[in-house]
């Protein structure tokens, strides 16, 4: 490739493809660690498939809408940053710990979202974490209250370091989560909200699973949620496009080299290995890439189907409590169903949409050959629908770890509503780079927890 101009100075040690949050905090991560970074995109914006589009306009090209918005209904495009994602932030999650770490918080400024809603019943019900609003809680009987009010107030004080706090006759590694909630003589709705709209599991398998793996979930929603009260959940101001942007700032500070709108070519050693990426005539040597599944179609295998509707309403959600943001989970046994249906959202008051305006996404994990009739039962919760944008795309993940070529695929995003598992494989790609852990502390120049604070 020596005839070809150089790309960038033509020789990096990590060429990231994609500027989708995971390749973008991958990308600042390795640039603080003294890696020289290129990263690029074939799109003219930033986010990739967590991107925020704005103007309004943009989306509707996207999605290859006949007609374009009109301004008298939806106000100026200018005015609007819609996620093509949606995912909200656990103000104690392993996100925030991220931006805490790499101090990303100074771009960023977050609203707290108003509530955490469960569907049961044919109703949306507020999401109890504590024993005092477990007692209030329109989920449950008086006895059953009385008994989960228990149970919250065992899981809140539980300690895996100090066994006086486990119970008596309890092993956290051994005893099955299901065992537990039947130590409480908890009954199957309760189970049902408990898993899915706190420890926020998607399926029913981690019943049978130890303990230990479900207590620290749940444990990690009410802590969020004793972070400010109303709900465990943050929101950046602008959309959730900010965060990439926030962690390619980052890189930028370190050296990295950011291009848009290039399109890579990889190009492989004889031995299969990674020699570097071309793109429009220019080459550039790497020592690795880090990239999003889309680009690398040889590579990933396809695990599932995702179905997320965008919806713009001009109205709140009906019992809600007009509530301007909120996060609903529909579990998947109140709509005879494999997974669950979430509903996320947020409004003009987060600077994402104009002025009396709401943005509903509604996904799910893709289960028969009818996905936007999966979807009805969050669709129907919605009222009145302005306008809507479906997609339905394919959930991909790497086929190998990448250790041998040296080419390290990220997972897409699946249908979850909050970022965990978005930071898993981010920190399982790292540490398969790296070859050690992630180890997500504090540095000494921020402002510690605090600057990941959300505005009232």
């Amino acid at each position: 490739m020596a005839d070809l101009p150089p790309l960038g100075d033509g020789e990096f040690d990590v060429i990231v493809v994609g500027t989708g949050l995971k390749e973008c905090i991958l990308s600042g991560l390795l640039s603080v660690a003294g890696k020289k970074v290129l990263h690029m995109d074939r799109n003219d914006y930033y986010g990739g498939e967590s991107a925020s589009i704005t103007p309004l306009e943009k989306l509707y090209e996207i999605f290859k809408k006949p007609n374009q918005p009109d301004e008298a209904k939806m106000g100026r495009g200018r005015d609007w940053n819609v996620d093509l994602i949606p995912k909200l932030i656990m103000a104690n999650g392993l996100l925030v710990k991220m931006l805490i770490h790499t101090d990303v918080t100074r771009y960023l400024e977050f609203k707290q979202v108003d509530g955490s809603y469960v569907f049961k019943g044919n109703k949306l019900h507020k999401v109890p974490a504590t024993d005092g609003e477990a007692l209030s809680s329109g989920l449950m009987g008086l006895f059953e209250k009385r008994r989960f009010g228990k149970f919250l107030t065992w899981i809140n004080e539980f300690d895996i370091e100090k066994k006086a706090t486990w119970g008596e006759g309890f092993d956290p590694a051994k005893t099955t989560m299901l065992q537990v909630f039947q130590k409480y003589s908890l009954d199957k709705e309760t189970m049902d909200f408990s898993g899915h709209a706190i420890a926020l599991y998607t399926q029913d398998d981690y019943l049978n699973r130890p303990a230990v793996e479900t207590i620290p979930r749940m444990k990690l929603y009410s802590d969020s949620l004793a972070r400010y009260g109303k709900s465990p959940y943050i929101y950046p101001l602008y959309g959730l496009g900010e965060l990439p942007q926030g962690f390619a700032r980052l890189s930028a500070i370190y050296g990295g080299t950011y291009m848009l709108n290039k399109p890579p070519e990889f190009v492989y050693n004889a031995d299969g290995s990674i020699q570097g990426v071309k793109s429009e005539g220019e080459f550039a040597k790497c020592k690795l890439v880090i990239g999003d599944p889309t680009y690398f179609p040889d590579r990933v295998k396809k695990s599932g189907r995702v179905i997320r509707a965008i919806c713009i309403l001009s109205h709140p959600i009906a019992n809600t409590d007009n509530s301007t943001s909120v996060q609903i989970i529909i579990p998947q046994h109140q709509v005879n169903r494999k997974s669950d249906i979430y509903v996320s959202v947020v409004s003009y008051t987060h600077n994402v949409a104009s002025k009396g305006k709401y943005i509903a996404i509604v996904s799910a994990t893709v289960e028969t050959n009818d996905p936007e009739k999966e979807i009805l039962p969050g669709l129907n919760l919605l009222g009145a629908i302005d306008e809507k944008f479906v997609s339905v795309t394919d959930l991909l993940e790497p086929i190998d770890d990448g250790t041998k070529n040296q080419v390290f695929v990220t997972k897409s995003y699946d249908a979850t509503s909050h970022f965990e598992t978005t930071c898993l494989d981010i920190m399982d790609v790292f540490q398969r780079i790296t070859g050690k852990p992630l180890e997500l502390t504090t540095p000494k120049n921020a402002e510690n927890a605090e600057g990941a604070e959300a505005a009232e």
